[in-house]
């Protein structure tokens, strides 16, 4: 079948959206974009040349100039032809992502690297935009959420396998400032898609919450199967 699958998966730090995302687009022959990697990229770069999170100016040239690729079948993504994979999960960069990611001329950009992406092949894509900007015409689009307590213990969980000192309280604010940025900022806040299925994961095993994406993407297929690129 022809017919590419668009599946947009939104919802705030910590709901599990990449894991998921990963593990569904696997199980349909789909190619995962993970959008928060690509505001982080830009934010990497935009410490790396000294730019403050607040010259809008700046930061909208960066990422018009950034060349953001995933490596097809990896969870690894290059700026400018170098694998930053690992240094864009650092707590640093992941405060400035967010910053970066409320202006304007910046998801601007983004929005159009992520759509001449969609432009080739069926995709699960996840954000905090996906369904309601970037994709509002999705075949398929969830929520995915949790309680802030369960999302600090997954950011923790993450940082321990990737030996990454943390403090939880420290965590769990900075999620709380997260969610509060995401939701109030001017450009695409974060908020659910009229259309769109929520799905509490906090009680959940990431088996449980795949399967039930699947079962989503089932029901809104008109076929009832998962589409191939």
């Amino acid at each position: 079948m022809s017919k590419r699958l668009i599946v947009a998966i939104d919802g705030p730090a910590g709901a599990g959206k990449s894991t998921l995302a990963r593990r569904v687009a696997e199980r349909i022959g789909a190619v995962y974009i993970d959008t928060g990697a690509m505001y982080r990229a830009v934010a990497l770069w935009a410490i790396r040349q000294s730019i403050p999170t607040d010259d809008a100016h700046r930061l909208e040239a960066l990422a018009h100039h950034a060349k953001i690729e995933f490596l097809p079948g990896e969870n690894r993504l290059l700026l400018n032809g170098e694998d930053v994979s690992a240094e864009i999960r650092t707590p640093a960069v992941a405060t400035a992502a967010s910053e970066v990611a409320a202006i304007p001329g910046v998801r601007r950009a983004m929005v159009t690297l992520q759509r001449e992406i969609a432009d080739r092949s069926s995709i699960v894509m996840e954000g905090r935009d996906i369904g309601t900007i970037v994709f509002p015409d999705a075949e398929v689009k969830i929520y995915l959420d949790a309680n802030t307590d369960v999302r600090a213990q997954r950011r923790a969980e993450e940082l321990t396998t990737k030996q990454i000192p943390f403090d939880l309280d420290l965590l769990r604010q900075q999620i709380e400032d997260r969610d509060s940025r995401d939701r109030n900022r001017a450009a695409s806040p974060l908020m659910q898609a009229g259309d769109a299925t929520y799905l509490d994961s906090s009680n959940l095993s990431a088996s449980e919450v795949e399967e039930e994406i699947l079962r989503i993407i089932r029901s809104k297929t008109s076929n009832g199967k998962a589409l191939v690129p």
